[in-house]
């Protein structure tokens, strides 16, 4: 492997610069909620990745250096559940040692986040994101699919505001599912004083049944919550922000909204994904991804990688989300599920 990596940053057909990678660590979760890993599809005798496909801690470092080296600054670790992979913290600690690094997230379903989150702040984890969608248990144990309880979550959050992690809830909004935990959810984490953001039901993947009239817009969320808890707009923080941000009048707690369906952020979209077993998508909507692994395991050079992969995001040009909405009839096309690669 070569120590010597080129560092040129690169944009894409739209201009777009590269900024972010999501890593996959992990195609396996302990959940099975509704709008991504329903048990009928994911039942007990379903195929996960086997462990020789995975990409290993090594694989994954050196991919990271190179992306790092074409202007990557923030890393964020998904699955599945990054957490059911065995020593991740191990992962974090190489990452963090990489030069240029200067953001190291992690995506959860909170159901481990109290045993890892001193560990996981130890080895050099910025901030985690954990996905909640309600506060009720009945709907809760019914979305996840295994029955498990808010409070296990809940604890695993209170975990990570005792280790020092930075703390973002994400609220998957689906009408005729979530949508009446929109204010409690909004209430007690405004009380809690910790970011919550709402995301539109998305159609990633091909397993969640995805509807348009399922979709609650982002619109429709922050005129519910303002009518009760006063908001005013929040200035982005930097070019490709993903969550259109409020904070709450006289408070220094924020509300996000993640509108992928109904205001689509394709324009500024600075991410690349990085499957588990080691295929590229440049899009969350992507049909298919390109395969990296192989030549990380073929004796290709660091400086070929490079060149490679800036050669795939100059060409790249996706832009799904806005074509979907001024679509008349949809987009209906095969896409990789969000657990493969993360959200």
């Amino acid at each position: 492997m070569d120590q010597k990596i080129s560092h040129t940053k690169v944009t894409d057909q739209l201009q777009r610069p590269l900024r972010d990678l999501r890593i996959s660590v992990t195609d396996k979760c302990n959940f099975r909620c509704r709008y991504c890993m329903p048990e009928e599809i994911f039942h007990k005798d379903f195929q996960f990745l086997p462990k020789e496909k995975l990409l290993s801690f090594e694989e994954i470092e050196r991919l990271t250096r190179i992306f790092v080296g074409m202007g990557v600054e923030k890393i964020r670790l998904t699955g599945g559940e990054p957490l059911l992979r065995k020593d991740i913290t191990i992962l974090i600690q190489k990452i963090r040692q990489i030069e240029g690094v200067k953001d190291i997230a992690l995506t959860t379903n909170g159901s481990l986040l109290e045993k890892f989150a001193l560990p996981l702040k130890e080895a050099g984890l910025d901030r985690v994101s954990v996905s909640l969608d309600s506060l009720d248990d009945d709907r809760f144990g019914y979305m996840n699919g295994r029955g498990i309880k808010v409070s296990t979550v809940l604890k695993g959050i209170e975990a990570a505001q005792k280790a020092g992690l930075g703390i973002k809830i994400n609220m998957v909004v689906q009408k005729g599912a979530t949508d009446p935990d929109i204010l409690p959810m909004a209430r007690y984490f405004k009380e809690a004083g910790i970011t919550l953001r709402f995301i539109e039901f998305m159609d990633v993947g091909n397993a969640n049944g995805w509807e348009l009239k399922q979709v609650v817009p982002s619109r429709d969320i922050l005129e519910m919550i303002n009518r009760e808890m006063p908001v005013e707009p929040v200035e982005a923080e930097y070019f490709g922000e993903v969550a259109k941000r409020y904070r709450y009048l006289g408070t220094d707690t924020e509300i996000g909204f993640i509108s992928s369906v109904t205001q689509a952020f394709c324009s500024s979209c600075t991410r690349a994904r990085l499957s588990a077993e080691g295929y590229i998508y440049m899009c969350l909507f992507a049909t298919e991804g390109i395969d990296v692994r192989s030549r990380l395991r073929d004796g290709t050079t660091d400086e070929e990688l490079t060149r490679y992969v800036q050669q795939l995001w100059s060409n790249r040009k996706d832009r799904y989300s806005e074509e979907r909405l001024s679509a008349t009839q949809g987009l209906p096309r095969k896409k990789v599920e969000m657990s493969h690669i993360g959200g």
